[in-house]
């Protein structure tokens, strides 16, 4: 399409998928979509794609391209037809606030207090109308993950800490909080693997959950999560001696497309009696399957169902996934090394949320992102889901923030 000027590097549209970096730079100049809306290479970017689709529009309905260029045309005109309306709606938005703005300056300097308080709550409704749509454009222009759509595995497992089991039944409600959130978002939660520890909490458990977008709302779950909590019994209870311990969460994306050759001669598989909640069966017959990858030494537990062969066919499902997982990772570093992954497994020492008991507080260290009331957040709801949007709006802010960067880099030639 050089002929006709259209061609253009390749768009967000077309980009590689983008991870969280957190770079705190982005995080003071950019902490809402408002705020990143009126940065100027981004009024400029999107006006090069409005004009763009706008010249588009007009060649394709002078009827002077080929099939070729017509076919390529129509696609680039189906990619680009949403956020030129998103964009035009944004500024008829602008337009709008301006107005009222305007009002209530001359309103202020006249003793007609009930309309400018109207004027005023109609500005706010203005301002939460633009925040929506600056969030939907920017939606638009992030590339969508590739396994946004698929269903997950995941895992927690409990850390360790001296004095005190505050680990173990701190994995078991951050279990109990995801199985909440997949019932909140009405997800199927299966659980695949449990074993409970001795007095109450949880050593470790994975669950297979499906439904729509799990991948996207659960990605950046993946981390160690630190507890902070004075213990309910022993010693540390009585003098109020505050605890720290950890757990981990991962989640693995679980394309149904995955097709990961496994080698019989490659595994071992053991069967063992279930440990963890499942009716009668429990403790009696050997249904639970264990399989280890001899090459890799990953090793899956299944003691979902009361059939080995059930067991055995959902663990060679996870170990496939935990094994794409890797070669996934293998790629994204090759292609974002200068970027800090925050996919599948993650380094211990680096947490990235601290529930804090003693003063009711969740910190998200990555976005430096308070919330109150633990109790809501660990109920597994709309408090969890609020956290996880927050998140899913600040990635996206960030990756259009890093592409109009790199954009600008080579624009200017660096």
């Amino acid at each position: 399409l050089h002929n006709h000027g259209f061609w253009r590097p390749k768009s967000l549209l077309d980009s590689a998928r983008f991870t969280l970096s957190f770079n705190s730079r982005h995080r003071k100049n950019h902490q809402d979509s408002q705020a990143l809306w009126k940065h100027e290479a981004v009024q400029k970017y999107l006006e090069s794609l409005s004009k763009e689709y706008q010249q588009i529009s007009h060649q394709l309905s002078a009827h002077s391209l080929n099939d070729f260029e017509q076919r390529t045309m129509r696609r680039r005109c189906a990619d680009l037809s949403p956020i030129a309306a998103a964009f035009q709606e944004i500024k008829e938005a602008e337009r709008e606030v301006q107005e009222l703005e305007a009002m209530c300056t001359e309103l202020d300097s006249r003793d007609e207090k009930q309309l400018l308080e109207f004027a005023l709550e109609e500005k706010e409704s203005l301002d939460k109308k633009m925040n929506m749509l600056c969030r939907k454009l920017f939606q638009l222009l992030v590339p969508k993950e590739k396994y946004d759509r698929s269903p997950v595995i995941l895992e927690v497992t409990a850390g360790r800490t001296t004095g005190g089991d505050i680990c173990q039944q701190f994995t078991k409600e951050m279990f109990d909080m995801y199985q909440s959130y997949a019932d909140y978002k009405r997800w199927t939660f299966d659980i695949v693997n449990y074993t409970p520890a001795e007095i109450g909490g949880l050593h470790h458990a994975a669950a297979h959950i499906s439904g729509e977008n799990v991948y996207r709302h659960l990605k950046y779950e993946g981390g160690t999560h630190r507890v902070q909590r004075i213990p309910e019994t022993g010693m540390s209870s009585r003098m109020q001696r505050i605890h720290t311990g950890t757990m981990s969460v991962i989640v693995l994306p679980q394309p149904e497309e995955v097709d990961v050759k496994l080698d019989p001669k490659d595994l071992r598989i053991d069967t063992f009696r279930a440990k963890g909640a499942g009716g009668q069966h429990v403790n009696k017959t050997d249904s639970a399957v264990r399989i280890v990858h001899l090459p890799t030494g990953l090793a899956v537990e299944c003691q979902q169902e009361r059939s080995q062969q059930l067991n055995k066919e959902i663990a060679l499902r996870t170990l496939r996934a935990k094994l794409y997982q890797q070669v996934l990772e293998k790629q994204l570093s090759q292609e974002q090394s200068a970027r800090k992954l925050q996919l599948g497994t993650r380094a211990q020492s680096e947490r990235i949320r601290t529930y804090n008991f003693t003063q009711d507080r969740v910190t998200d260290h990555r976005i430096s992102y308070d919330a109150r009331n633990i109790k809501e957040i660990l109920s597994g709801k709309e408090a969890l889901d609020k956290l996880i949007n927050r998140l899913l709006e600040f990635a996206e802010i960030e990756a259009v923030t890093q592409y109009l960067e790199n954009l600008q880099a080579l624009e200017g030639g660096g």
